[in-house]
C-alpha cells in the first residue's frame, strides 16, 4: 500500500497525524478511510479554540454512502480548521494527505503523538480488517 506516507502517525480509527515544527499537529483521514467511504459530500469541522479529547468524536465526514465520525488522535486545543473543505469536501478524496487535511491542534501532551501507530502498524491494521 504505497499510499501510506511513512512520515505520518496513524490511529486505529483511520486518522493521520503530522507533527508540525511549531508543536501543533495536522490531522486528516487516511486514503483507506476515504476510499471505503466513497465520494465526500459534506464535512463538519471543530471550531478553533475548542478543546478535544483523545479518541472522542470531533468532526464528521459524510459521503454518498454514509456519515462517519472523525476522532481526535490526542487531547488538545483546536488551533485551525480547514474551512476550504466546506465548499469542496471532495478534496478529502482527491488529496487526503495534502489539501484534504481537516484540522490542526495543539496537543496537551506532545508525547501522546509518539504513542500513535506508525505507517507499518497502520498498514497491518488495514490488512487485518480486510480478512
Amino acid at each position: 500500500m504505497s499510499e501510506t506516507p511513512k512520515s505520518l502517525k496513524y490511529t486505529k480509527s483511520h486518522e493521520w497525524v503530522k507533527p508540525e515544527s511549531n508543536g501543533t499537529i495536522t490531522v486528516g483521514i487516511t486514503h483507506h478511510a476515504q476510499d471505503l467511504m466513497g465520494d465526500m459530500v459534506y464535512v463538519e469541522l471543530p471550531e478553533a479554540g475548542s478543546k478535544v479529547e483523545a479518541n472522542k468524536e470531533c468532526a464528521i465526514v459524510e459521503s454518498v454512502k454514509a456519515a462517519s465520525d472523525v476522532y481526535a488522535p490526542v487531547s488538545g486545543e483546536i488551533v485551525e480548521a480547514n474551512d476550504a473543505l466546506a465548499d469542496a469536501p471532495e478534496t478529502l478524496n482527491k488529496d487526503p494527505y495534502g489539501q484534504g487535511w481537516m484540522f490542526r491542534l495543539k496537543p496537551d501532551n506532545a508525547s501522546d503523538v509518539e504513542g500513535l501507530l506508525d505507517a507499518q502498524a497502520y498498514e497491518a491494521l488495514v490488512a487485518s480488517e480486510k480478512h
